[in-house]
């Protein structure tokens, strides 16, 4: 369940950041309020899933994977330019994500 948690916030959060984008500097209500309610909803499963994932770990999926789903929906949904250092940087994101992940199972 806690993992949900995680998971849940992550699409939040990036639900979120896309209307920071779409809000085009607060100027368009909808969006600029959206992402108040995406992000505080966010953060709240957040703090739900670290009652039983370290911090470490949640923290950096949460951001890393987060990362990872808004840069492709910029290159995908904004249209903004895809690179080979685009590429191989949200590859080492994921990676490292991945590391973090797999280095929690092997402590416990």
């Amino acid at each position: 369940m806690y993992w949900l948690f995680l998971i849940l916030s992550i699409l939040l959060e990036v639900s979120g950041t896309m209307c920071l984008k779409l809000s085009q500097g607060f100027t368009k209500i909808v969006p600029s309020i959206l992402l108040f309610i995406f992000y505080g909803f966010s953060l709240t499963l957040l703090s739900f899933a670290l009652k039983k994932i370290d911090i470490s770990v949640a923290y950096a999926i949460w951001s890393g994977l987060g990362t990872t789903l808004i840069a492709t929906v910029g290159i995908l949904w904004f249209r903004e330019p895809l690179s080979a250092v685009k590429i191989i940087s949200i590859g080492l994101i994921v990676l490292g994500v991945l590391g973090l992940r797999l280095s929690d199972g092997i402590q416990q």
